[in-house]
């Protein structure tokens, strides 16, 4: 496929919940043309809130901003947590049991910022993923407490920090001729879509040049 979507995100980042409609719509319209991948990209402090009282403030406005039916519940959040080891390790362990797709990682971020769930305890975080990916909870969560899988997750956000961007969730679109868009806490449908539109028909043309002339000569 001559273009990949990476979405980087966190699982418990409420404006990354936001954008799951648009990366739904964007897999729909998109299948079969271009490839989507998912990886973390952790918060920290500079990214999270101090209090549940300014969480509630920020879900308040990003809800208005959404045009959101329903408020984002607080109850999951710990500010003890300076960040969110396990339910993004578990929704990064899920990839490991065959669960590449979004599910089990939608249902943390659904168990947490709409019915509240304690994600921050790892026994919570592995119970979720489990029922979503009818997988061992026990199996779950060793291998969530790996050495491997938190490297991974830190490799993830090492690479979405070497964007120099802040805001999640990012989307990097990337075509094989080259071409590279950043949309960064961009979270609407029609930006991302005229953008994959526009390298879609540059690789068409690439393609269609190869066709005729092969590839370009040596000196």
């Amino acid at each position: 496929m001559p273009i990949t979507v990476t979405d980087y995100l966190d699982v418990i980042s409420s404006w990354c919940l936001w954008s799951e409609p648009t990366w739904a719509e964007l897999k729909r319209r998109y299948a079969g043309r271009v490839e989507f991948q998912w990886k973390i990209a952790l918060l920290d402090k500079n990214g999270l809130p101090v209090s549940r009282g300014q969480e509630g403030w920020f879900y308040r406005r990003s809800g208005m901003i959404m045009r959101s039916p329903f408020m984002l519940s607080t109850d999951w959040y710990d500010p003890s947590l300076p960040e969110w080891l396990a339910p993004n390790c578990v929704a990064e362990t899920a990839k490991d049991f065959g669960f590449t797709d979004d599910r089990v990682r939608l249902a943390l971020a659904h168990a947490a910022l709409r019915n509240g769930k304690k994600v921050g305890d790892w026994n919570v975080s592995a119970q979720i993923g489990a029922e979503v990916g009818g997988i061992d909870a026990g199996r779950l969560l060793d291998r969530a407490r790996s050495r491997e899988i938190e490297q991974r997750i830190r490799e993830s956000t090492a690479e979405f920090h070497a964007l120099q961007i802040t805001q999640r969730p990012a989307f990097v679109i990337d075509t094989e001729i080259g071409d590279r868009a950043v949309f960064s806490g961009v979270v609407k449908l029609d930006p991302l879509a005229a953008a994959i539109d526009s390298m879609l028909d540059d690789a068409a043309a690439y393609a269609a040049h190869k066709a005729h002339f092969g590839d370009p000569p040596k000196s």
